[in-house]
């Protein structure tokens, strides 16, 4: 497993109890790329010339091995002041979080769905969409 180490990163022999998070990590990202491969798949049917790519479980951590590391999207190690100076580039900004905040407005009414979420084409147990699933008091 690539450990960092002086500065750098060394393939070194870890105890499976120690990479346990690491292989669970393995299963995680092997499961999103099933995801993304489909989706790519749909994309390159639709003549779209754009391609969703993981980035490295290097980047951006905040726990384990590489927590407080500096890596770009693809895995390479980066000084925290190129990482500081691009972070917009490679994760949301704030005007991006604004506008998520923005689309995702709360529905409530029965029946009524959010913009954001496709509508099923029928309830739970063939109940109908507007059925009252939940009653607030």
């Amino acid at each position: 497993m690539a450990v960092p180490e002086a500065g750098r990163l060394e393939e070194q022999e870890v105890p499976l109890r120690n990479a346990m998070n690491e292989v669970l990590r393995d299963a995680y990202i092997e499961d999103n790329q099933r995801g993304l491969d489909m989706w790519n798949k749909t994309i390159a049917e639709h003549g779209i010339d754009v391609r969703l790519r993981l980035p490295s479980r290097r980047f951006n951590r905040r726990i384990g091995l590489y927590a407080g590391l500096h890596f770009t999207p693809q895995g390479e190690p980066v000084p925290k002041e190129e990482f500081d100076a691009r972070r917009d580039e490679w994760l949301p900004s704030e005007p991006d979080r604004a506008h998520v905040r923005g689309l995702m407005r709360p529905v409530r009414q029965p029946g009524v769905m959010a913009n954001w979420i496709a509508a099923p084409t029928k309830g739970i147990d063939g109940k109908p969409l507007a059925y009252e699933y939940v009653r607030l008091a």
